[in-house]
């Protein structure tokens, strides 16, 4: 790969948005519409490369194909992170399948790279075709207000399906961000991604370090923030942000599988993974979605050397036949996979409530953690303990006809099986 000391004069958007990522960054290789450059991010070094929109409107060709594999590569080599930035319209039509196989060059080094070093893409405009599989195989996705990311655009949708859609709606932020869950992080401005992208380097391409510029507060009492009635829904995000070191905090698919967040922060200035059941949603349940987020996030921070930390108030697994075919057996049993193969420092936290088999995914001891602590208060069962007394003395309870009688023998035959069913 030709090496230059110095950065290009900022007249190329790509070379901008290269300026804004990297610091004290400079030229690898300039080839034919994409542009690859070595610099830093908070001290790590980094490998990025850009697509040039002005350039056959970043459309992929064979040496530039070949320009962004060999970024990949060299990034694996020296053991460091890479960003790219995709403004794309796919693979050239005119380079034909040679073309194609440059694009398929490109996943190949991906693929290569996955779990040895943190792929990033910083999405700012269309990334259509091979460009938009580029990104899909990254470890996380960011996308700008005008990043568009599609198979093949609306003209061509038109005319195979008869269905009249435009570029946002067919793979804008909010597709992505909110229903597909491609992308991990939806910006405002094309500057507050790459941001974000910075962050996130910061968060997670150092592996080991310390942050030593944290403080610590001893004022923070992140149980505070959890109703004791188990029934009361709350927003477990103040929770984890209290968790973690004052300012550390990013999540991950927000917007997406909400009965369950993803966060990457820093505790006692170490950068950990967080996963955490949100009440606000389907009461915390775990469902087909929650399995696919919650499984590819801790399989990816086990290979980026991130412990994981699980806060855990969960009544179980949505049921019903709509989750049955959405496949919540398969999906939720990447989290299981992922979880139980781990070999990163894994600490659960049970803060209100651990049931069934959503208690067993949720970082139960038997799955593997390494240590599983429970806040006061806190039930791990089977199920409710009064769920579990109409199944256990349905016939009792059916026997009892006066209504408060029958609420009193509830409860008592409750707290007998919470004393003697092995639970918290």
């Amino acid at each position: 790969m030709p090496v230059t000391t110095t950065a290009p004069a900022l007249t190329t958007l790509c070379a901008q948005r290269l300026a804004t990522l990297l610091d004290g960054w400079r030229v690898l290789e300039e080839a034919d519409g994409v542009l690859v450059g070595q610099g830093s991010i908070r001290g790590t070094e980094v490998i990025a490369f850009a697509t040039d929109p002005t350039v056959q409107g970043g459309a992929l060709g064979v040496a530039s194909s070949a320009a962004i594999a060999a970024a990949t590569d060299r990034a694996v080599e020296l053991g460091i992170p890479v960003v790219g930035v995709w403004h794309s319209g796919g693979s050239r039509l005119r380079e034909g399948v040679s073309g194609l196989d440059g694009v398929a060059r490109i996943f190949v080094a991906q693929t290569r790279a996955s779990g040895k070093v943190l792929q990033v893409s910083v999405v700012l405009g269309p990334a259509a075709g091979g460009a938009a599989y580029g990104p899909a195989l990254t470890d996380v996705v960011i996308m700008g207000p005008r990043g568009r990311i599609f198979v093949t655009g609306p003209d061509v949708v038109r005319r195979v399906t008869g269905e009249d859609v435009d570029m946002e709606r067919l793979g804008g932020p909010d597709t992505h961000g909110r229903l597909s869950g491609v992308v991990h992080l939806a910006a405002a401005t094309d500057d507050e991604a790459l941001y974000a992208a910075r962050r996130l380097v910061g968060l997670v391409g150092a592996q080991g370090q310390v942050d030593v510029r944290f403080a610590d507060d001893d004022d923070r009492d992140p149980g505070s923030l959890v109703p004791t009635n188990d029934r009361q829904s709350y927003d477990v995000r103040p929770v984890v942000k209290a968790l973690l070191d004052p300012g550390s905090h990013l999540e991950l698919h927000a917007d997406w599988a909400m009965s369950a967040v993803t966060f990457l922060g820093r505790l006692g200035g170490r950068s950990v993974g967080v996963v955490a059941n949100d009440p606000q949603r389907i009461a915390g349940c775990l469902d087909a979605e929650t399995g696919d987020k919650t499984g590819r996030f801790v399989q990816w921070c086990d290979a980026m050397g991130l412990p994981l930390i699980f806060l855990v108030d969960v009544p179980g697994y949505l049921p019903g036949v709509a989750q049955e075919d959405l496949g919540v057996l398969r999906r939720g049993a990447k989290l299981l996979h992922a979880y139980a193969g781990a070999t990163v420092p894994r600490l659960t936290v049970v803060l209100r409530k651990a049931y069934g088999g959503a208690f067993i995914a949720m970082g139960s001891k038997g799955l593997g953690a390494d240590l599983v602590l429970a806040w006061p208060g806190a039930q791990v069962d089977v199920m409710g303990a009064s769920a579990a007394v109409e199944v256990l003395h349905r016939r009792e309870l059916a026997a009892e006809r006066d209504p408060q009688a029958r609420a009193r023998l509830v409860l008592r035959l409750a707290a007998d099986h919470e004393a003697t069913t092995g639970g918290l």
